[in-house]
């Protein structure tokens, strides 16, 4: 008796694996590495550490990313091509940081006198989206996004009028050098993470860039003096991009999951740039800085030294062979229907 029912439950257990079918293959997980500029605790960085994670909760651990922040995979200035060549599968620096090699984006960060980053992060990808550049095609764009309006920010001397500013030495980079020299200064071109280091040692008298950096970068330590020459304010382009070979690698449903997240994030980014320039102020203000404002006239007296850049930007487009005053125009358009 006890064999026949060993037996019986045998064929039960064997009909029942039969009605569920062959055991599944267990899905790989795909691993993928994160290049990131931007130090550890900066709001950037946490973003990318949410967007990571959002990516393997939805994946339902299909895919894992190990994030690289603080240059400690690429520097800033070798991020995007670290993508191209598999240094790293994905990565976040400024287009600025190898200027030459985005002209077409290039146009976002121009002097149009932009006011937050939430508007400029929604330009930056409608051009994207509008012109698709090639300059942008051997990797795969995730989304783009921009900060707040760049300001003037010195050390040991207050700027109040365009006069002022003739012979001060200030970081920026990419087209913002121009900026620089059209109202009389000095422009030393150097990535972010150089920038404190530079105004400290004396290299540098201060620096163009977002109102956060005070807090984010800690340059309010190294400068008392915010000029709000609004008039003037340009933005920085920040790329997030994956390898092209490493997309296309993936499966069609994961994809769609990426570009999910990715439409969600963009928006974020743009907000938290709005609300690190706040946390930026109080920062600085905290620390002893003065705000100095431009009145009307003065304002518009740094509004036409910069205007030959813009102008002179759509002609370089034009003698690359691209769509240089219809560039140039579509975005100044852009961030005028926004603001």
């Amino acid at each position: 008796m006890r064999k026949v029912c060993f037996v019986l439950t045998a064929a039960c257990i064997g009909l029942v694996l039969f009605a569920l079918g062959p055991p599944e293959a267990k899905t790989a997980s795909i691993k993928l590495t994160y290049s990131n500029f931007f130090p550890p605790a900066h709001i950037q960085s946490q973003l990318v550490d949410s967007w990571c994670k959002e990516v393997e909760t939805r994946t339902k651990g299909r895919v894992s990313i190990k994030h690289y922040p603080g240059q400690t995979l690429t520097k800033a200035a070798e991020c995007y091509e670290g993508v191209v060549k598999g240094r790293s599968d994905l990565g976040l620096s400024a287009l600025s940081y190898t200027s030459d090699r985005f002209p077409v984006m290039g146009t976002v960060d121009l002097p149009l006198g932009y006011t937050s980053g939430k508007v400029a992060t929604a330009v930056a990808n409608e051009v994207y989206r509008k012109f698709r550049p090639k300059e942008l095609s051997d990797t795969r764009v995730m989304y783009l996004h921009a900060h707040g309006p760049a300001l003037i920010n010195t050390r040991g001397k207050a700027v109040k009028r365009l006069e002022d500013m003739r012979g001060l030495r200030l970081r920026t980079t990419g087209a913002a050098a121009q900026v620089i020299t059209a109202l009389g200064g000095m422009a030393v071109s150097a990535p972010m993470p150089e920038c404190h280091q530079l105004i400290r040692s004396g290299k540098a008298d201060g620096s163009t860039h977002p109102v956060e950096s005070l807090k984010g970068w800690k340059l309010a330590e190294v400068e008392n003096y915010l000029t709000a020459a609004y008039s003037i304010a340009y933005t920085t382009t920040f790329f997030v991009v994956m390898n092209k070979e490493k997309w296309e690698a993936l499966p069609q449903d994961i994809k769609v999951i990426f570009e999910e997240i990715n439409n969600e994030w963009l928006l974020q980014h743009g907000e938290a740039w709005d609300t690190s320039d706040m946390e930026g102020m109080q920062f600085f203000l905290a620390h002893g800085g003065q705000l100095i404002g431009l009145e009307s006239s003065e304002a518009a007296r740094w509004k036409a030294a910069i205007a030959p850049i813009i102008d002179g930007y759509g002609k370089s487009l034009d003698e690359k062979g691209l769509k240089g005053e219809e560039i140039v125009n579509f975005t100044i358009n852009t961030l005028n229907n926004m603001q």
